[in-house]
């Protein structure tokens, strides 16, 4: 096609429930936690020179920050000493605010320092992170270009959107802001416990104790966590495939009454979300409170141990005033790893649930051996079969088509005539047998070049954001104004354009709701005339349109199809009398197959078709 005359579009009505195929998503918690990681940090690689920077940036800004509270300690002793020989009247005692003012200053100098080294590493990985989440959306948006039609059959179009979005973003904000806080923490535990092993090994002893008891308690609420955290990305997907199917159709849902059944399938989905949400948040919120309850006794603990050490002069007041910063600095950041480790768990189920988007099966991998240029419109079925599952729907298809020729399909629902378009386009790949384009197998040329040979106009219209004019552009790249308002004239659709407000440069919002359903018909063909395809799909093309508008169609489309192949889906057997060859299909099998001439004195299938539909006119 040129997909230049727009893809199939695959809409969901109300009757799929909440999510659609997502309600059927397995997996109550991550299912490989390891792999899943594994797999996350391999998209930091290229980006590890940077990561080696924040890493050092971080010691650095670290350090620096660390070694202040002893330097304050040196001050207050410095401070406390002289205060204290003052009051016991010692000669020549004094306070020395000379050498306290250059602690001071140095102090000062240091958290500046400090404060560079932090900017430097949030911008570096500020960096990382967003180019990290530029290369997974470009990885998702490949994979999706790559998937079969049978992926968006299967799965709703908000569940996918939010793997793309909510849970490359979760992805993203772990990155930017949890990693560099964890790789902090981890410097200032280990730089900590250097700095109070230096003032006093008994008290540092006191204080570590605390780490393990620490582990100890939030292990178990750590893998609770994990599956609450898995079930809230799992509903919020299953949410959001909900709302998007719900008010992208909320004309059918007001048509049908369907609100409070819609409303009802919210509330269920929406509670899941609550439950699941509530108990990670509530679960993971325990940790903070009981890792601060286990720093307070260590800290009662230091308090009670460094106050009899100063009374036996074992250390001095500067550094027990230090020391107790030391423990609260080391509580912290344990906590934060503990919080981190948390978040981790959030993350890698949004990470799996990315991970499983890209291990999705690909359409079958193009042979582009063959280049097609513009096809002269031969098609051949041969002894085709397919099936969407173990039951065949179509079986040893043949059909031989001459360029040029128009081919009318025909049957009841479900015969199998879009599956045969489908197909024919290669949105799903044959069970067996060859289809041919101009004697090429199909499956030896790229969908590219195949689907440029086609124009589709289908029943249900495709039009995006923009205005009418970029709309109908699409049809052709590079197509000129002159070329655009030629081909609505072709479509008569130009004068209904230029009655708009603001005629081509008028928008269509997203679903296009703005101008009737016969205009968004009007606008689908004129785009198929612009893109010039040697082969035209025509499905139900006419079936949106009132009577007089369908005369202006067919004329147009008996323009448009002169010289070309086309192939016709209809289920007014009127407009399709003067077809070359009219196949008849019912259960996937061509029963018959002629022009309406011939399939009429048969007075088969097609003759009780047509006549019951000649019947029910002359009834009305």
């Amino acid at each position: 096609m040129s997909s230049k005359s727009g893809p199939t579009a695959h809409g969901r009505g109300p009757g799929h429930g909440p999510g659609g195929g997502s309600m059927v998503m397995g997996g109550q918690k991550v299912k490989d936690f390891k792999g899943t990681l594994k797999r996350l940090l391999q998209y930091l690689k290229p980006r590890r020179n940077k990561l080696i920077a924040v890493f050092f940036a971080a010691i650095l800004s670290t350090i620096f920050s660390i070694i202040g509270p002893k330097l304050t300690g040196i001050a207050i002793t410095e401070l406390f000493e002289g205060a204290y020989g003052k009051l016991q009247g010692i000669p020549d005692a004094a306070i020395n605010f000379g050498k306290i003012g250059e602690i001071l200053l140095f102090l000062v100098g240091l958290y500046i320092f400090s404060s560079l080294f932090t900017y430097l590493q949030q911008y570096l990985m500020s960096d990382v992170a967003q180019k990290t989440v530029y290369d997974l959306r470009e990885d998702v948006n490949d994979k999706l270009q790559k998937l079969p039609l049978k992926y968006f059959d299967g799965h709703s179009n908000g569940e996918t959107l939010s793997r793309v979005t909510n849970d490359i973003d979760t992805i993203g904000t772990t990155l930017q802001q949890s990693l560099t806080q964890f790789i902090t923490s981890i410097v200032t535990i280990i730089g900590v416990i250097i700095m109070m092993l230096t003032i006093s090994p008994i008290l540092t002893i006191i204080t570590v104790i605390s780490l393990p008891v620490s582990i100890f308690v939030i292990q178990p609420i750590l893998k609770r966590s994990q599956r609450h955290f898995a079930d809230q990305q799992r509903t919020l997907g299953q949410l959001n495939g909900h709302i998007e199917e719900i008010y992208t159709g909320h004309q059918v849902v007001k048509a049908f009454g369907y609100e409070k059944k819609a409303g009802e399938q919210f509330d269920s989905v929406n509670e899941e979300l609550y439950q699941a949400g509530a108990k990670a948040q509530f679960i993971s919120g325990i940790i903070m409170p009981m890792m601060s309850f286990i720093g307070n006794l260590s800290y009662v603990l230091i308090c009670v141990v460094g106050g009899i050490l100063v009374t036996q002069r074992a250390i001095s007041i500067g550094d027990i005033q230090a020391f107790i910063s030391y423990s609260k600095q080391f509580t912290q950041p344990i906590m934060q790893t503990a919080n981190i480790a948390n978040i981790i768990q959030a993350t890698v189920a949004a990470a799996e649930r990315v991970f499983e988007l890209l291990d999705e099966v690909e359409e079958v991998k193009e042979d582009t051996s063959i280049q097609l240029s513009r096809a002269k419109g031969a098609v051949a079925f041969e002894h085709v079969d397919f099936g969407y599952g173990e039951n065949l729907l179509i079986q040893d298809m043949n059909i031989d088509v001459h360029p040029g020729q128009t081919v009318a399909i025909v049957g009841p629902t479900g015969a199998g005539k879009t599956t045969m378009i489908n197909l024919l386009m290669r949105f799903y790949e044959v069970n067996g047998g060859k289809i041919k384009i101009d004697g090429i197998d199909i499956q030896n040329m790229s969908r590219k070049d195949l689907r440029n040979s086609f124009g589709m106009v289908l029943q249900d219209t495709w039009l995006f954001n923009g205005t009418i004019k970029e709309n109908l552009a699409f049809g052709k790249e590079g197509a000129t104004d002159e070329e655009i308002y030629a081909a609505a004239r072709t479509a008569h659709a130009d004068h209904f354009i230029r009655t708009l407000p603001d005629g081509y440069e008028t928008i269509l919002n997203e679903e296009a709701s703005n101008i009737s359903q016969g205009q968004k018909q009007l606008l689908t063909i004129a785009r198929a005339v612009l893109a010039n395809p040697p082969i035209m799909i025509l499905d139900e093309a006419t079936s949106s349109v009132d009577t007089r508008t369908e005369v202006f169609i067919q004329q147009a489309m008996n323009r448009l199809m002169e010289g070309r192949t086309s192939f016709v889906i209809a289920h007014r057997l009127s407009t399709i009398r003067d077809a070359d060859i009219i196949l008849v299909m019912d259960q996937g099998k061509v029963i018959e197959q002629g022009t309406h001439v011939e399939l009429l004195e048969k007075n088969g299938f097609y003759a009780d078709l047509y006549n019951s539909q000649f019947s029910e006119r002359t009834a009305g």
